[in-house]
């Protein structure tokens, strides 16, 4: 009976485990590289409780601003960074204000 119920419980564990890998964690950091007036991943699937840090490596300023004004960020220099947390689901489309051309969206699940 011991037998069974280790393996039993070990199995679950397994399980936890695996899935606990697969799934990105809830309060995880993804980075979103600026360079050569793109942003990049373009368009980010994440889940609620995310931040999302963006760097721009670009030689030139940029921005990161919400088309709702839901956040904005600082004009950036080079390896400069700004992050903000999705605490809700929705989609979220920004822009760069000083370049409107490049744009991006955050999907929040």
């Amino acid at each position: 009976m011991k037998k069974i119920c280790a393996g039993m419980v070990m199995s679950a564990l397994l399980v936890w485990v695996a899935m606990s890998l697969a799934a990105e964690p809830r309060g995880s950091v993804v980075k979103v590289k600026i360079d050569n007036f793109s942003f990049s991943p373009q368009i980010l699937t994440v889940p609620a409780g995310t931040t999302v840090t963006w760097t721009n490596n670009d030689d030139v300023p940029h921005t990161v601003v919400s088309t709702t004004k839901k956040f904005a960020s600082k004009v950036m220099d080079t390896d400069d960074q700004f992050s903000f947390t999705f605490s809700d689901p929705g989609t979220f489309d920004y822009y760069c204000s000083v370049h409107p051309h490049m744009t991006g969206k955050v999907i929040v699940q």
